[in-house]
């Protein structure tokens, strides 16, 4: 199951500069996660400082 971003991101990145995928970018207002490209490795949720990425729910 692809991951999830949710609002309390502080879009500084250290998800995206880790993704092994490359499936992260930034959205209008954080960074979000491309399902389609999203391999749930979990290296993103290890990185981020705030915890705010986890699995996304179907």
């Amino acid at each position: 199951m692809p991951r999830f971003i949710s609002d309390d991101c502080l879009c500084c990145g250290s998800c995206a500069a880790v993704c092994p995928c490359e499936a992260i970018s930034m959205g209008d207002e954080h960074y979000e996660v491309d399902p389609d490209q999203c391999v749930d490795c979990g290296a993103c949720e290890n990185e981020c400082p705030v915890g705010a990425i986890g699995e996304a729910e179907e």
